[in-house]
């Protein structure tokens, strides 16, 4: 009879995102191998395990084969981990066996662990502890001369910890991102569940992922996930499979900020849709943003901005050319800047720390500009988990957001930003140059409005102190979006309109 897998109790590991992923937490009772390359945060995961059980009446004990208790102890404590108090209240125990300065190496070919083991199962009773944290296998293995003992004594392990009931991390090394799981092989095929911690390097960018590569008997979710270590934190798995398409949709409309765009839009924007606006430099993609928050504040509704291009002074002497005080929208409390630049950190943190700022300031409308910033500084991968991951958050909140995308040329043209998240917005609003017989002038049209009509011309604008300014539409000229324009004659305009007429005369639909 096949074994039902809801028997399996799971032990919530405390790390967000990471319980997502592993249906609930590591099978309790059981041995999990964390494996890893150098930087992948093997030794955060196995502090975060028993720190997350102590928060919750759950004592630990930690085992290091490497680094002293004094080094962890002031390392973790970056994290919000006062292991010292922990210790003092018998909650946390160290089984300190990491090598001391005068120890000499050597490979004993009958070396086994009893005495180790001993101690742990001592240290577990004493505390009442059901977690147990080993760090590293690498570090203990050395002294064993084949992979032989240390599948021997990896078995060990594992039927001891199982007899104490206690759930088990250990940690191990890889020598690369792909291919043998640990560095002996074997410590795979003896753990009961593995997870693969890599520290990747892709085009000349570091992004850390996590995969769950087997939970013996039960299941887990597929593929890897990125995540990020951050203080006062730890590690924070960033889980895509957890977004939902089960956000609510409102059909109530907002301003734009500009009267003649809300006529364009069908009557505003909604008030939980995503909108995309792109355009080449210069083309008034912050003034939309400007406008954008603006048209909020006069209605007491708070607007959060995301600066990844400009400072917080440009910003500010930018809005006030254009007729808006963003000094007084922040003193009333309808306003909060937030600018960084893009290479700063990676993205997964730049995503939890919006995340948090959405969260402490509850916004009901959001700008980012540019995201093209963002994409400059990381992977097309990564940057288009980092949207998606942020553009599920503010459709939960049902906040209205508006991001910016720049064009790499100047005349037409779609943008590497567009390609990648067109499908994830709501609305696109595209900004072009138009140059029409040796004059520069602006052209805006609405490319996309989900689930309403909206207006089809390209519409010429202007910008002056008061904002933007839309006008006519183009006439008897093709090719602007594409950057390739045809000025049309008479005759050409006739033949075309012949082309779309049926026998009667009447314009085919």
């Amino acid at each position: 009879m096949k074994a039902d897998q809801s028997t399996i109790e799971r032990l919530p590991t405390g790390i967000p995102g990471f319980d997502h992923i592993a249906n609930g937490g590591l099978p309790r009772g059981r041995t999990t191998l964390v494996a890893g390359t150098a930087g992948s945060a093997k030794t955060v995961f196995a502090a975060q395990f028993l720190a997350a059980g102590i928060e919750h009446g759950e004592a630990g004990v930690f085992v290091t084969f490497e680094e002293a208790p004094a080094d962890l102890r002031r390392n973790m404590y970056s994290f919000g981990w006062d292991i010292a108090d922990w210790e003092a209240q018998n909650r946390w125990v160290f089984v300190d066996a990491s090598p001391q300065h005068d120890d000499e190496l050597t490979v004993i070919g009958s070396y086994d662990l009893g005495a180790l083991l001993a101690r742990i199962e001592h240290a577990v009773k004493r505390t009442g502890a059901t977690r147990v944290s080993m760090d590293s296998l690498g570090a203990m293995f050395t002294r064993l001369n084949d992979s032989r003992l240390v599948r021997n004594e990896m078995l060990r392990i594992a039927v001891r910890i199982k007899a104490l009931g206690i759930t088990a991390v250990i940690t191990a090394e890889r020598s690369q991102e792909y291919g043998e799981i640990a560095r002996y092989g074997v410590e795979e095929f003896v753990a009961d569940d593995v997870v693969i911690l890599r520290n990747l390097l892709e085009e000349e960018k570091r992004r850390r992922t996590v995969e769950i590569l087997k939970f013996r008997g039960t299941t887990h979710q597929k593929g890897s996930f990125p995540f990020t270590v951050i203080p006062n934190q730890g590690i924070v798995v960033i889980p895509l499979s957890a977004i939902e398409l089960k956000q609510r949709s409102s059909s109530l409309r907002i301003t734009s900020g500009n009267n003649e765009m809300d006529r364009m839009c069908g009557g505003g924007f909604f008030r939980d849709s995503i909108i995309l606006v792109s355009g080449a430099t210069g083309t008034g993609k912050t003034l939309m943003a400007t406008s954008f928050m603006a048209a909020g504040a006069m209605r007491g509704e708070r607007s959060l901005l995301f600066a990844f291009e400009e400072s917080r002074d440009q910003l500010f002497r930018n809005a006030t050319g254009w007729g808006v005080d963003f000094e007084q929208m922040e003193r009333d409390g309808l306003l909060r800047v937030v600018c960084n630049y893009p290479e700063v950190t990676g993205l997964e943190d730049q995503l939890i720390s919006m995340q948090s700022e959405i969260s402490n300031f509850r916004p009901q409308r959001i700008a980012i500009d540019s995201l093209s910033a963002l994409e400059r500084a990381s992977t097309i991968k990564s940057f288009r988990e980092f949207v998606i991951g942020l553009t599920s958050f503010i459709k939960h909140q049902e906040m209205a957001g508006l991001y910016t995308s720049t064009t790499p040329t100047l005349l037409g043209g779609s943008s590497i930003t567009e390609a990648h998240i067109s499908t994830i917005t709501d609305s696109i609003i595209l900004l072009r140059y138009v140059e029409l017989f040796g004059e520069m002038r602006r052209g805006l049209t609405v490319l996309k409005m989900r689930g309403s009509s909206h207006d089809k011309e390209i519409r010429e604008f202007t910008i002056d102190g008061a904002g933007m300014h839309i006008g006519r539409p183009f006439r008897n000229i093709s090719g602007i979006l594409s950057g390739q324009f045809t000025h049309l004659t008479p005759s050409e305009i006739e033949r075309l309109g012949a082309m779309f007429r049926d026998d009667e005369g009447e314009v085919l639909e």
